[in-house]
């Protein structure tokens, strides 16, 4: 007896994979240090936790539509708006178990066998495993270094092909924390334009910005690519609520119909308490997002600058996210022991068992010679992280 194909051909995240090694060495004992989650180590804003205290006191505890609570779907439309310029009914909207799920039923809304999807590296480990489980194919283009690890314009039009149907955009980008700026997006709609293809827009670490840096939505620079465009977000990483487990999305009311379609077959609908906190978390106070931001840019500045101390380490300051996604290939095809590094899970994998530093190699996003490295963690935290990090490369040789 065997699993089915679906399953077969896909990987398990490398991700979760990492940070549940660490935090089983943790179980027992052993300081490690925790630089792979992908969570804010924030506790969520204490008006959003009342909000579903209330929600439970209330009897708000039961079955809700597929799609979200009709109340939800509408903050939501009212939040594209404001934030985004985006020009949605609540019809037009979904709410799913996490922005997660909303780009898994987005594509598996779009996607049919032997279809091609365009995925720019660095990309999240999740996107080619979610196109293979539809029967897609990814189409992975490489970025490099010279355009800040972006797609550009040219690159887009040559990974083109008759069975392309979707690009996948992630900007703010996880892992790299690199974001398009709006001239670049507006090129990249030159092309998508004169295209019959779909983009899906995760825009989840929208409100996680430095140094200037301005988010920008792609569907809003162009009528054609708005009428095209899956526009993905949530509640994860902006408010401190990766266990709630509330992503949402709005696009063309034919797609978020198929989505729903899915998702009543597949989830039922997202937990009904987490909504009417997501309520709360888009309508109510805004502050612990600049305080949470504040905290983030000065530990950003702490790791970059220390990584890029180090010899044969070299790290681009990213503008948004909570990732830095420094380059440790200097160091490849060196030992320690008798054990060859010769890539980025070598590298991760001695770095978490020797140092007990747990941070997530690059190769899981496409991109072998770097590794992602999260600064939600504490500066005390980052500050010892560093100094087991360049420890354990002193000893290579």
């Amino acid at each position: 007896m065997s699993v089915s194909k679906c399953v077969s051909r896909i990987e398990q995240s490398i991700t979760l994979a990492i940070t549940a090694k660490a935090k089983a060495m943790k179980a027992e004992g052993i300081d490690v240090i925790g630089m792979s989650a992908g969570e804010p180590d924030f506790d969520t804003p204490d008006n959003i936790k009342q909000a579903a205290i209330k929600a439970i006191n209330d009897g708000i505890t039961k079955y809700t539509p597929a799609a979200g609570l009709p109340a939800l779907r509408k903050v939501v439309a009212e939040k594209f708006e404001k934030d985004n310029g985006l020009s949605y009914k609540p019809e037009e909207i979904i709410v799913s178990c996490g922005a997660k799920h909303s780009v898994f039923v987005a594509i598996m809304a779009l996607v049919d066998e032997g279809d091609e999807v365009i995925i720019p590296t660095p990309y999240w480990v999740s996107y080619p495993e979610m196109v293979k489980v539809a029967g897609g194919k990814p189409v992975i283009v490489e970025t490099t270094l010279e355009n800040e690890l972006k797609l550009t314009a040219e690159q887009l039009r040559e990974a083109v092909t008759p069975r392309t149907k979707a690009l996948i955009m992630n900007s703010p980008s996880n892992p790299s924390g690199m974001v398009y700026t709006k001239d670049e997006l507006l090129a990249l709609v030159e092309v998508l334009r004169e295209l019959e293809i779909y983009t899906i827009s995760d825009e989840i670490y929208e409100k996680i910005l430095y140094d200037g840096a301005e988010h920008h939505s792609i569907a809003f620079l162009d009528p054609k690519v708005f009428s095209r465009t899956i526009t993905i977000n949530g509640v994860s990483k902006s408010y401190s609520m990766t266990g709630w487990r509330i992503g949402y999305a709005g696009g063309p009311l034919e797609v978020i119909k198929a989505m729903g379609k899915l998702q009543s077959q597949e989830t039922s609908n997202p937990c009904s308490i987490s909504q009417m906190a997501t309520i709360e978390a888009l309508t109510g106070p805004q502050d612990s997002v600049g305080k949470m931001v504040k905290a983030f840019d000065e530990r950003r500045t702490c790791l970059v600058e220390g990584l890029n101390s180090m010899e044969g380490v070299s790290c681009v300051k990213p503008k948004g996210a909570f990732y830095a996604f420094p380059d440790f290939s200097a160091h490849y095809g060196k030992s320690v022991n008798s054990k060859v590094i010769n890539g980025s899970v070598d590298l991760s994998n001695y770095l978490l068992e020797e140092m007990k530093v747990g941070v997530v190699p690059g190769a899981g996003f496409g991109t072998d010679a770097h590794l992602r490295i999260s600064y939600a963690t504490s500066m005390d935290a980052i500050k010892k992280a560093l100094t087991r990090i360049e420890e354990g490369l002193k000893a290579l040789s």
